[in-house]
């Protein structure tokens, strides 16, 4: 790991420290100098990796070319296949204009985030707060009207324990950005969202409870995952409406 980084190393399988070391070298490989910083961030940056979670990189280059992107396929493809990975490529002048285009994603990244290799220069980075207040709305929208569009069109019983997993992050993100909007961070994205359901309803804090559960591997019912899917995007409209009023 890299001595730029914003804080200790995260503790990681195996597996994904062998991914992101080799795509880290093809990214070297294929930019050289041309290389910025390669940042790993989300839930993999604090160590809290699930069997169902991705594993996020944001890489900033000074230029990225066709040529580039056709290196860069198979190694991608190969982390992609072993870890989940994903990765986000930036040119480093089109760094502050996507802050502000997806200033949730850019706040998270600054809140967990671990540097690769490179220099931080996502840490840096300003989230307009008006930005950041309409992305946090977006975000929340768009997760509802996906998750009920998901369940609705499963032919049969859909896959809840894999949705309650999807909903986690985007959930835990919006209410950290929600609270550092307000005033009053929490120490992390976790905690953020249990404070923001506690805050709301009781039914909510057993809602994240039992998706936690959930993603430890706990087995609930179909109805139960249910009741808890549909709790989480009401959730998601109080958390919603709640961003409504600080753009009031």
């Amino acid at each position: 790991m890299s001595e730029n980084a914003t804080a200790d190393a995260p503790e990681l399988p195996a597996p994904v420290e062998h991914a992101l070391a080799a795509f880290t070298d093809a990214l070297r490989e294929t930019f050289g100098e041309r290389l910025v910083s390669v940042t790993l961030f989300g839930s993999a940056a604090e160590g809290r990796l699930r069997a169902t979670s991705d594993v996020n990189v944001a890489v900033v280059t000074a230029t990225f070319t066709r040529d580039d992107a056709v290196r860069l396929r198979a190694p991608l493809a190969l982390a992609h296949a072993a870890v989940d990975l994903r990765a986000m490529f930036l040119r480093a002048d089109e760094v502050p204009a996507a802050a502000e285009a997806f200033a949730a994603k850019f706040a998270d990244i600054r809140r967990r985030r671990f540097v690769l290799a490179g220099t931080d220069v996502l840490g840096g980075v300003t989230v307009p707060r008006p930005a950041q207040i309409l992305r946090v709305k977006q975000v929340l929208l768009n997760l509802v009207l996906r998750t009920r569009t998901a369940y609705a069109q499963a032919a049969r019983e859909p896959d809840l324990e894999r949705q309650l997993s999807d909903l986690a992050g985007p959930l835990r993100a919006c209410a950290a950005a929600l609270l550092d909007l307000e005033g009053t961070p929490a120490p992390d994205a976790r905690t953020a969202l249990e404070r923001v359901a506690a805050a709301t309803d009781a039914r909510f804090s057993a809602a994240v409870d039992a998706m936690v559960a959930v993603r430890r591997g706990a087995d609930p019912t179909p109805s139960a995952a249910a009741d808890t899917l549909f709790a989480l995007l009401d959730l998601a409209e109080a958390m919603r409406a709640r961003a409504e009023a600080l753009g009031a």
